[in-house]
């Protein structure tokens, strides 16, 4: 049968045979849709019309009686497997349409397949919509050593003659106008040939993202790895991100060199980092110096244009006549160092842009065992701090040290809903729920601050989580129970106002019009709200008298001691100054 492809042609007349013989390392297409045409089939009702699926797949079987880009063809059959049909909504049901088939097998093993379900329509072929639907599957990657699943297609052409000659083949660059189509390149020649007009279902249709071929046509999916989802990472790479996770670094380098001094480091990039642009205007040349986490080091000079794979990472480097261009979409697989190497007299300036990952990140913990056995319990998880280089985990301070990092909240979810046994009745005749309440923490009373006054106080208090049981008695249980809602603290600062201090009146008049006396003056104990109240430090009182002098000549004689205030004066003063005892008790 004519598969539809257009007129004959080497990639379509080669034995696909030998090719599926060289694909071993994963899924081909080992049946498609068999459709059993029979000759009455453009119009005789009399003879039955019959669809058999077999496991594997081309997902969109070929042929006019399956079209699933338009909406006024679609594939009709008689006979099937009730019993494997899925319920149909209301929705198919009002637009005339049968319930749903059962999913498909998937089209890999690994790394990202499709899968595919069918229904008929019920109205004669006249229904609205689609009669087939995909969905992702097997979206586990791939072990490392079984390589990239698009040259694994172009490489099984390498014993299949193209034009008389045998060429070893391997992926093209992306071409935005034929994403699906198996398009690769003679190792050491400039012939890029079309091998196939569609890869593989599953296949990706470029490398730095998810989007994947389905029956020759590119589908979106996002991060999520699910079809259409939306999903996108941020620039460091999580999916739905917030950014958090790394920092954007830019700047210029002019390295100055010399042919004493000919070569320099312009830039260190950790392993992790992503988007690397990077533009060298001058004669100079760019050296990579790629260390692995073991140690293993690799050095590169960029000499000409095309594509590197450097610490097991891919870069594209394009080298102009005074200018060179450095792009990768990353994760860098190993820690890079970049160099300049003296190519002229004329200075090159340098401008990168990258973003670098914050080394210690929050990383969520799996869910800690469910609070119950039975009758409807919960269960948390939490997030510890962890260096992304050696994967171990720290102290929480090193991730509260950037201030990009954010504790993930605990999550919270239900388990173990099953009810209990009859003997086990626990759950079964608690008043107010049959869910267990949360544990919550309890706060202990605050000590007494370690200073009266002065600031730099601090007091502590007890925190402990605990559990009400069913007669409303409450114990302590392990902290992670609690971590749903945020842990009171258990210290706090006190007393952080001024102590209270000496504050002088004025100095009163001389108690002599002539000649040597003495003056006197009001000194009080002021706390912090401008209160009188005492509990200042004697040692520091200042003086509340001294000599005085009246630049008047005295016409009596009198005594050389000073004369001393008259006695209503001095009883004043004293009982202003008198000393008290705080009556306010500093909290």
């Amino acid at each position: 049968m004519n598969s539809g492809w257009g007129s004959p042609s080497y990639r379509e007349t080669q034995t696909w045979e030998k090719i599926h013989m060289k694909m071993e390392s994963f899924i081909l297409w080992r049946a498609v849709l068999i459709f059993l045409m029979l000759p009455s089939f453009q119009g005789a009702e009399s003879q039955p019309q019959s669809a058999v699926f077999l496991p594997e797949f081309a997902l969109s079987p070929q042929g006019s009686f399956m079209e699933d880009a338009t909406e006024d063809q679609f594939l009709t059959y008689r006979y099937d497997d009730q019993a494997s049909r899925m319920t149909r909504s209301d929705e198919d049901r009002d637009l005339g349409w049968d319930a749903w088939g059962t999913w498909s097998e998937c089209s890999r093993t690994c790394g990202g397949g499709a899968s595919y379900s069918l229904r008929r329509c019920l109205n004669g072929g006249s229904c609205v919509g689609k009669n087939i639907r995909y969905r992702t599957c097997s979206n586990m990657d791939c072990p490392a050593e079984s390589g990239d699943f698009r040259a694994q297609q172009c490489s099984a052409h390498n014993d299949i003659k193209y034009q008389g000659v045998t060429y070893e083949w391997f992926p093209s660059p992306y071409d935005p106008s034929a994403p699906c189509a198996l398009r690769c390149q003679a190792k050491g020649r400039s012939l890029t040939v079309e091998l196939a007009p569609k890869v593989l279902d599953g296949t990706r249709c470029r490398a730095d993202a998810y989007d994947m071929c389905i029956s020759g046509a590119c589908q979106e999916v996002g991060c999520d790895r699910q079809l259409a989802s939306g999903a996108r990472e941020d620039n460091c790479g999580v999916c739905g991100g917030d950014g958090s996770t790394c920092r954007l670094v830019r700047g210029q380098a002019l390295p100055h060199l010399t042919p004493e001094q000919s070569i320099k480091t312009v830039l260190d990039m950790p392993i992790g980092s992503r988007f690397l642009r990077l533009n060298a205007k001058g004669p100079d040349i760019i050296v990579i110096e790629a260390v692995s986490l073991q140690g293993r080091k690799e050095e590169t000079t960029l000499v000409s244009s095309g594509s590197y794979v450097i610490g097991n990472t891919s870069l594209d480097f394009q080298r102009g006549t005074d200018r060179q261009t450095l792009k990768t979409h990353g994760p860098l697989n190993a820690d890079y160092i970049i160099k300049m190497k003296y190519g002229g007299s004329k200075d090159t300036v340098v401008q990168f842009l990258f973003y670098q990952p914050i080394r210690y990140q929050w990383r969520e913990t799996d869910f800690f065992p469910c609070s119950v056995s039975c009758g409807g319990g919960y269960q948390l998880n939490s997030a510890e701090c962890t260096d992304i280089r050696s994967n171990q985990t720290l102290p929480e301070h090193h991730c509260n040290s950037y201030p990009e990092n954010t504790k993930p909240t605990p999550k919270l979810k239900e388990c173990n809903m099953d009810p209990c046994p009859e003997s086990d009745g626990f759950k079964e005749v608690m008043p107010y729920d049959h869910f267990q309440p949360l544990p919550r923490w309890e706060q202990g009373p605050w000590t007494q601050c370690s200073v009266s006054c002065g600031g730099g106080g601090w007091q502590d208090r007890s925190v402990m989580c605990v559990e009400e049981d069913t007669h409303g008695q409450f114990s302590q249980v392990e902290e992670w129970k609690c971590t749903h809602s945020p842990r009171p603290t258990t210290r706090q600062t006190c007393n952080i106002f001024a102590c209270p201090q000496w504050v002088a009146m004025d100095w009163s008049q001389c108690t002599v019009t002539c000649g040597r006396g003495l003056r006197y003056r009001v000194v009080l104990c002021i706390d912090h709200q401008g209160q009188h109240i005492g509990g200042c430090e004697a040692s520091l009182k200042p003086h509340v008298k001294e000599d005085c002098l009246v630049p008047i000549a005295c016409h009596k004689p009198r005594e050389s001691l000073p004369v001393e205030a008259k006695v209503p004066w001095l009883k004043q003063a004293h009982e202003l100054e008198e000393q008290h005892t705080a009556t306010e008790e500093p909290t």
